[in-house]
């Protein structure tokens, strides 16, 4: 292969099995430790011209990529207690101007952070853990290359896939033989004393994702559920999508170094050796997502495709549905209700009411669906050409009934009202990665505008789900 990407990886970033830092408590991870070892010589004494690392410790976007534009780059373990531990490293800016422009034909947003820019974010200029770590293990055999740091964006799996492909066309275009590394832990919730917590279902997401690297299967690894990764509580998955486009066309070997737990943490090490140019799969993982899309809309309930049809009509003549005239009895009487919308799993908008304001729920569906798409701050407004690929949930709520403290949640159950003068916040049950009725109220108090530490009204209710 002359040009293109010749080597891929997964490394975890753990700075605990730095010696440095661990001092001794490193050994508690030792098939990790060899493991980044074997993978840093390999790393450093393999035939490419430069390195690739996807870090999700860097400033992460909602809706763009963001890569590294200094020229030289730095960085220690200061801030693990070990400053001595120090990296320089050289970018390839021409590699990384021409992956903004690859991305730009799929219509990417790419932000190149140079020191004044990073200011501007409010955030370090010195690299990450999640490139010290590879990197310590990779300068210990000789490593020099010139180094690229692209920063997931969060953004929906398919889309950081597809973005790994534009990585790929770019090293073609410009004549590099790339290496490209993701840097990412898997599951945090492993251990009741884990870092973020226990959820029985860190460990299949990590038995998941390491089996299907094994297998080398991305259309696997792309189809875990985001209520799973939600679950897990990782930081892997979205740089393992990003290596995993990078090498979307060719045949590959891969070999899994190591996987364990230590610390409540999965920690996954593997190697991908492409062999020669193959098929691209992107095809067939779209394919398969199209398959999924169309069987939730032959199936979908009747208020989910009001809401659905509500936002079709409103982004293609920018006029309100009026409500149909086979309204359902339960849609007829008034309610509270919240629509949200998903694209491959990730939030794309959820607006709703507490209580009712209009005459019928189902008119609640319809203006819920509208603004969900078009006027949640937190996202740009839907447009025409990501109306194939959403979908849609509908909660109908109950009356909130006021209770005298977070003993009487469960946030599997409840959704939550939280009130402070006219501030009020609402967050609802059974989402993903919310386990306690502290953490659930924390929340809404967050989304409220209300201090951890000041006191609130606390009301609950439950809600009928439709998909």
């Amino acid at each position: 292969m002359k040009s293109g990407v010749v080597l891929a990886g997964l490394s975890p970033h753990p700075p605990i099995i730095i010696p440095e830092v661990g001092r001794g408590e490193e050994r508690n991870a030792s098939s990790t430790v060899r493991a980044m070892e074997s993978l840093g010589k390999r790393f450093a004494s393999a035939d490419y011209d430069s390195l690739v690392i996807i870090t999700p410790h860097g400033l992460v976007l909602r809706d763009a990529v963001s890569i590294r534009g200094d020229a030289t780059m730095e960085g220690d373990f200061g801030g693990f207690g070990a400053r001595r531990v120090t990296f320089g490293v050289r970018n390839d800016l021409e590699l990384v101007r021409e992956i903004a422009a690859a991305s730009k034909e799929d219509g990417f947003t790419t932000v190149l952070l140079d020191r004044r820019t990073m200011r501007s974010y409010t955030v370090d200029s010195r690299l990450d853990h999640g490139c010290l770590v590879p990197l310590y293990y990779m300068v210990k055999h000789g490593f020099s290359r010139p180094v690229v740091v692209v920063n997931i964006g969060y953004l929906p799996v398919l889309d950081l896939y597809r973005y790994g492909m534009a990585i790929s066309r770019a090293s073609e275009r410009v004549g590099r033989r790339v290496a490209v590394l993701a840097s990412g832990d898997l599951s945090h919730r492993l251990t009741p004393d884990a870092p973020a917590g226990y959820n029985p279902k860190g460990k299949l997401f990590d038995e998941s994702l390491m089996g299907h690297l094994r297998d080398f299967d991305p259309k696997g690894i792309l189809g875990i559920p985001e209520d799973l990764l939600q679950d897990a509580g990782e930081c892997g998955m979205r740089p393992v999508a990003m290596m995993l486009g990078s090498i979307d066309n060719c045949r590959v070997r891969s070999e899994v170094l190591s996987y364990e737990g230590p610390f409540g943490v999965g920690y996954g090490v593997a190697l991908i050796h492409p062999e020669g140019q193959g098929e691209s799969r992107l095809k067939e993982i779209l394919g398969d997502r199209e398959r999924r899309l169309q069987d939730a809309r032959e199936n979908e309930s009747y208020p989910v495709r009001l809401a659905r049809t509500a936002v079709e009509h409103y982004v293609g003549t920018r006029k309100t549905l009026d409500p149909p005239g086979d309204v359902p009895e339960q849609f007829r009487s008034p309610a509270g209700v919240f629509v949200s919308i998903h694209e491959d799993g990730m939030l794309r908008g959820c607006i709703g009411t507490i209580g009712p304001t209009c005459p019928t729920a189902a008119q609640e569906i319809i203006q819920s669906a509208i603004s969900a798409a078009t006027g949640d701050p937190r996202f740009r407004e839907v447009t025409a050409g990501e109306l194939p690929f959403l979908d849609y949930s509908v909660d109908v709520l109950s009356d909130p009934q006021e209770i005298s403290g977070e003993e009487d949640l469960d946030p599997k159950v409840y959704g939550v009202i939280v009130e402070r003068g006219a501030r009020r916040g609402l967050l609802l049950p059974d989402l993903p990665g919310i386990d306690s009725a502290r953490e659930q109220v924390e929340i809404a108090k967050r989304k409220a505008g209300i201090r951890p530490s000041e006191e609130v009204r606390l009301y609950r209710f439950t809600v009928t789900r439709y998909h």
